[in-house]
């Protein structure tokens, strides 16, 4: 009796253990369970687990996640205008069986609610922006966008760590518009740029020559005031002075003029010599 008895033990615990499998929860990932289909409250972290009967993991990955959509809205002046927002995401770890009983694997999550909050925020940020604000004011814009996504996902467990406007399009010809305006801006801004130029130049020549012709009316007012003051200063008797100063002490060889002159020919013969 107590023989069959160990060997219906052994043969149920075989039977158990042969139910059970091994299953590894792999790095940047949780563990979800459920037993019977029926979702149970507790995480379980990476690492290797048992599985009964009756029990399963599904692994849900809580690594940032990158999402990449196309979205095409009008903006507040009804211009068509096609965004490229690209969102990275990550699951909130502790909430991971509520995320997977309300949406499932991340494939649904980010089909069933990631993409249309991604669409329904870039038509409701661009609605309130013209068509140029969406270029000038891209910095508040993307702001706009990425609080409204932080909001809806929040209320599905998810956590947003970044959001980029990787490109704004708008329709062909009002790009053309937009080109045209630019070019004609900074045209604009070169002619302008131009005769600010030219007209410091202007007023560097009108300095120079407005210095020059002041040195030469000071100049010529020293000139005019040294003329009037050796006009005034200049006598007969100074003149006489002069004469007597520089007189090298000779008589000259000819006085008078005309037929009463006379002649010291003693004296140039003197000279040849």
């Amino acid at each position: 009796m107590r023989k069959s008895l160990r060997l219906a033990t052994v043969a149920a615990i075989a039977i158990v253990a042969s139910a059970c499998k091994p299953h590894t929860v792999p790095s940047g990932s949780v563990g979800v369970q459920a037993l019977w289909g029926a979702v149970q409250p507790d995480v379980l972290p990476e690492g290797l687990y048992w599985v009964y009967v009756g029990k399963s993991i599904i692994d849900m990955d809580a690594r940032v996640q990158k999402k990449e959509v196309n979205s095409t809205a009008s903006s507040k002046d009804l211009q068509v205008v096609t965004a490229v927002i690209a969102l990275n995401y990550r699951i909130v770890s502790d909430k991971a069986p509520d995320l997977y009983q309300d949406i499932g694997i991340l494939q649904n999550v980010e089909k069933n609610i990631i993409a249309p909050v991604l669409q329904e925020a870039v038509k409701t940020a661009t609605a309130r922006y013209n068509a140029e604000e969406l270029i000038t004011k891209r910095s508040e814009v993307k702001e706009s966008i990425t609080n409204y996504v932080k909001q809806r996902l929040e209320q599905s467990n998810l956590y947003v760590t970044d959001l980029s406007i990787v490109d704004f399009q708008f329709a062909q010809q009002y790009q053309e518009a937009i080109e045209r305006k630019q070019v004609a801006e900074q045209q604009a801004l070169t002619a302008g740029n131009d005769l600010k130029r030219i007209e410091v130049e202007a007023k560097q020549q009108e300095a120079r020559s407005l210095g020059k012709a002041n040195a030469l009316l000071i100049e010529a007012k020293a000139e005019a005031e040294r003329q009037e003051l050796l006009r005034k200063t200049i006598t007969p008797d100074l003149v006489s002075w002069e004469a007597i100063q520089k007189w090298n002490g000779q008589l000259p060889v000819v006085q008078g003029n005309g037929a009463g002159a006379i002649i010291d020919i003693a004296a140039i013969t003197a000279a040849r010599k």
